[in-house]
């Protein structure tokens, strides 16, 4: 006890988990505990205490903690988290897989889900909303950095949701995969809230199974969702708002006397699928028809997967 730390206790509690040790520091404040740090090795301990000692408050970055101001290197965080640095299989490493993570909040969830798919065969396109926080920004810029097979996308959008903007987000990581070295087979997009069931071995097993298929799943209109490519539908945007706004005006038929489907927004399509959304002129004309419509995201998938004849197509 002394100087800052005068009102500072710190408690070491040694806990046997199977055949090893977990130490875990409890630091008490006036109000409490305020943070119980989890140290795996000595080293670790010996470090974080040595920084109480001259000064330096604990430092909390991802799944531990180090001293601050520059916090845990790459090497050091990547290490400390157990990400999964060798592929775990020949199945994995012939079967890579390319992830779309979009992103607007709570970094620790997306570190979360990150860490949870990621491998070292497989690429990352990790799209921020120009909305988010610079401080966000920063933290994700700063994990992607540690990755050589992860980045953020190049383009970025100020995200509207229900708008095209979220539709975009997802294309311009296309883009980005698609011009990128590793051979994948399969794309998934993600936003950052979500989390797998699966591993991905379990997830190359299962892809496989449809044999270049896509899966986009999605039904014809029911009667409650047409008037979201019957009516026009804007992005509004302005100071801390932002929103979609309907003059009730009636948009043209589709392109291509197209039938349009519903479905989810998230899929796992094949690369010549994404070839042909961005390069087929359907897919290009079916876009632009849906720069005014609600929510495109949840038609623009499974309507171009339906067309007889499109790479992948799985009615």
């Amino acid at each position: 006890r002394g100087g800052k730390y005068l009102d500072l206790f710190i408690g070491i509690c040694v806990v046997q988990v199977k055949e090893s040790f977990v130490i875990l520091v409890f630091l008490f404040g006036g109000g409490g505990v305020q943070s119980v740090l989890d140290y795996s090795s000595g080293a670790e301990l010996e470090r974080a205490c040595r920084g109480l000692l001259v000064g330096q408050a604990p430092f909390a970055w991802g799944w531990g903690l180090l001293p601050a101001p520059t916090g845990p290197s790459c090497s050091e965080y990547v290490a400390r988290s157990r990400y999964i640095t060798r592929a775990l299989s020949v199945e994995e490493v012939s079967f890579p897989l390319a992830y779309i993570m979009t992103l607007h909040k709570e970094f620790e969830t997306f570190e979360r889900l990150f860490r949870a798919v990621y491998m070292p065969q497989n690429i990352y396109c990790v799209h921020v909303d120009q909305k988010a926080p610079a401080a966000f920004k920063q933290a994700v810029q700063r994990l992607v950095g540690c990755f050589p097979n992860a980045f953020l996308a190049s383009k970025r959008e100020r995200v509207v949701y229900g708008g095209i903007s979220r539709l975009r987000a997802d294309l311009n990581c296309m883009r980005d995969l698609l011009a990128s070295a590793v051979p994948w087979q399969y794309l998934l997009n993600t936003c950052g809230q979500d989390f797998p069931l699966k591993t991905n071995w379990e997830i190359v097993r299962f892809l496989k199974g449809f044999r270049g298929k896509n899966i986009t799943p999605g039904v014809l209109p029911p009667a409650h969702v047409t008037a979201r490519t019957k009516y026009v539908h804007r992005e509004q945007t302005g100071h801390n708002i932002s929103g979609m706004v309907s003059p009730q005006v009636r948009k043209a038929p589709p392109p291509h006397n197209l039938t349009i489907y519903f479905g989810s927004a998230y899929i796992a399509v094949t690369r010549p699928f994404v070839e042909f959304v961005l390069h087929d002129q359907r897919a290009i004309d079916l876009l632009a028809w849906s720069e005014d419509a609600y929510s495109p995201d949840e038609h623009f998938w499974v309507t171009l997967n339906r067309i007889p004849g499109s790479a992948g197509s799985l009615p």
